[in-house]
């Protein structure tokens, strides 16, 4: 960022009214220290801009500031919000549920929203302490509620938090509420916040919401009998310093299990995540205490959740009894195969069922579902559009599961966001099913592979910092548009999807996308089966390209050999695209 006087100027003008009564006195002392420092930098980075209400919400680093998440930016934003549910559902007693993570300033942030709500004489259903994402959203539709807060970060480094908003089918708002909310909140100034609390409209829940959580999570089961022949499956789990803490093993042993075992360092609430570089169950370093626990112990498999318990991470053993760690589309086509193959033999699979996946999630997906003759519908990246998806086909149709590759699954329709607690009880399930025929979790991925034909999914990320990084990939997106290329790493390229257009090109017939609505992506399908598909990132300064990649041939159960291929492959589609 350019360091100019013009620049700091206007910056030292907005922090000079945040030195006005309306803000505390820890508020006025840390924004008097920016503005007296010599330095400039701290000051330009908290009031060069307001931190923007997207259409998921707020994510930012704490501190004083309008480029910050801190009190008086929830405190505006919520009241923007306040003023939204209050026009869109007139002269109705309107109620909202409010929760938050592990992470710092959480509680406090979240007490801050409630107030604010009941102040503009909005019940607030406030949850005692931290909780996972998905009981939220379950909560909002348990209590019949508008919408819902959820104060969280995911998994962001210990500096950030967030805010997610909800709607009242318990998932995260889409149009036309998420531009309806954002003008809203941005009439909002802080004079305008209600900060003032009506106890009487303040309900704080808990324990019972938690065993009708743990209820509903239990139809995400597909065998109990399985589970009941391997109730001794070997499971460590880690909560990552996080809301998966109680509610997982809780459910676990309401499922059958009796042999979990935590990793007793992450199992402490902590928002500074001292075990961990990232508190990302993504990230094979956060796993290390979970492995290495279960190694002591022979597990079977190790499972973790994030802090706010919406994604999870699998690591099972594989034919040399080492630790294997599943990726996201692996997870994801775990849960389709098994959940599909198992309601089927078991007389459970209904004409009506249907799944979901996002469309950069793996196409092997698809190709399970077809086999079988169950519907795999494809939507935008982001839970929210799965939820979309459920709520357009209820009261017609089934939903028995869906996910996206970056960890996140729903097993049952009671929830409307990713559920780790309920996704961690199926895929120990799936453990005990492979179990109970002499195999481990990455046996079944290989017999997946094997029915069905290996791949490998990769993203490869092209960081562009800065406002000539942000126009560097708008150039990338203008250029693969006007020119898209014709072949990738030799194979000829036979069917062009624009989700900005809503255009598709197969063989030279152009036809409609069917969406819901436009969204910056492209994607490249090849004669030999690879998909590539692009699209910037919402939150992040960098352009993603998702690569799937096949491999010729019938798959002999050499994962490492053909892994070897699928990287070579992947290099080369490097080179055909500049990258």
């Amino acid at each position: 960022m350019e360091n100019n006087a013009q620049l700091i100027a206007q910056c030292e003008a907005v922090a000079k009214q945040w030195l006005s009564p309306s803000f505390d006195e820890e508020t006025r002392k840390e924004v008097q220290a920016m503005l007296d420092a010599e330095d400039k930098t701290a000051l330009i980075d908290a009031f060069y801009q307001n931190l923007e209400f997207g259409t998921g919400g707020l994510r930012g680093i704490m501190g004083a500031g309008t480029n910050r998440m801190n009190k008086y930016v929830v405190g505006m934003a919520t009241q923007g919000f306040a003023n939204y549910i209050l026009k869109a559902f007139p002269g109705k007693k309107c109620s909202v549920v409010v929760g938050h993570d592990c992470r710092n300033n959480g509680r406090m942030y979240a007490e801050t929203v409630a107030a604010i709500f009941s102040a503009n004489g909005i019940k607030a259903y406030l949850f005692e302490s931290l909780r996972p994402t998905p009981e939220i959203s379950f909560a909002i539709r348990q209590l019949g509620a508008q919408a819902g807060v959820n104060v969280t970060a995911s998994h962001n480094p210990k500096e950030y938090n967030g805010y997610k908003a909800y709607w009242d089918d318990g998932a995260q708002v889409l149009a036309p509420h998420d531009t309806g909310i954002i003008d809203e909140v941005n009439k909002v100034t802080i004079d305008d916040v209600k900060f003032e609390a009506n106890p009487d409209l303040i309900q704080i829940i808990g324990g019972e919401m938690d065993y009708d959580y743990m209820v509903a999570v239990k139809e995400g089961m597909v065998d109990q009998d399985v589970i009941l022949r391997q109730k001794d499956l070997n499971i460590v789990y880690s909560a990552m310093h996080g809301t998966g803490r109680h509610i997982v093993p809780m459910c676990l042993r309401s499922w059958g299990f009796q042999n979990i075992n935590v990793v007793p360092e992450q199992m402490v609430v902590d928002g500074n995540f001292p075990t961990v570089v990232s508190p990302n169950p993504e990230n094979a370093e956060a796993m290390t205490l979970g492995m290495k626990l279960g190694t002591k112990l022979n597990a079977d498999l190790v499972v973790a959740t994030d802090p706010d318990a919406d994604r999870l991470a699998i690591v099972c053993r594989n034919a040399k009894g080492e630790w294997q760690i599943l990726n996201g589309n692996q997870t994801a086509c775990m849960f389709y195969w098994y959940t599909i193959k198992n309601k089927k033999a078991l007389g459970q699979l209904k004409d009506s069922d249907f799944m979901v996946k996002t469309i950069v999630t793996s196409e092997l997906i698809a190709k399970i579902a077809n086999a079988n003759g169950v519907e795999c519908f494809d939507e935008y990246t982001g839970f929210k559009w799965i939820a979309y998806r459920i709520r357009v086909n209820e009261g017609k149709r089934k939903y028995i599961g869906g996910g996206e590759e970056s960890f996140g699954y729903l097993p049952y329709d009671k929830v409307r966001d990713k559920d780790a607690p309920a996704s961690i009880c199926l895929i120990c399930e799936i453990a005990a099913w492979a179990k109970d025929q002499g195999k481990t979790l990455f046996d079944l991925l290989l017999d997946i592979y094997k029915e069905y034909g290996f791949q490998k999914e990769t993203t490869i990320n092209v960081v562009k910092p800065g406002k000539s990084g942000a126009d560097e990939i708008k150039k990338m997106m203008e250029d693969f548009r006007a020119t898209p290329p014709t072949e990738i790493a030799g194979s000829k390229v036979v069917t062009v999807k624009d989700y900005k257009t809503l255009k598709q090109v197969s063989n030279g017939v152009e036809s409609d996308l069917n969406m819901p609505t436009t969204s910056n992506v492209l994607q490249w399908f090849t004669e030999d089966g690879m998909k590539i598909s692009v699209r910037p990132s919402g939150t992040e300064p960098k352009i993603k390209f998702y690569c799937e990649v096949p491999v010729a041939g019938e798959f002999d159960g050499d994962y490492n050999a053909a892994t070897e291929k699928a990287d070579a492959r992947v290099e080369e589609i490097k080179k055909s695209l500049g990258l």
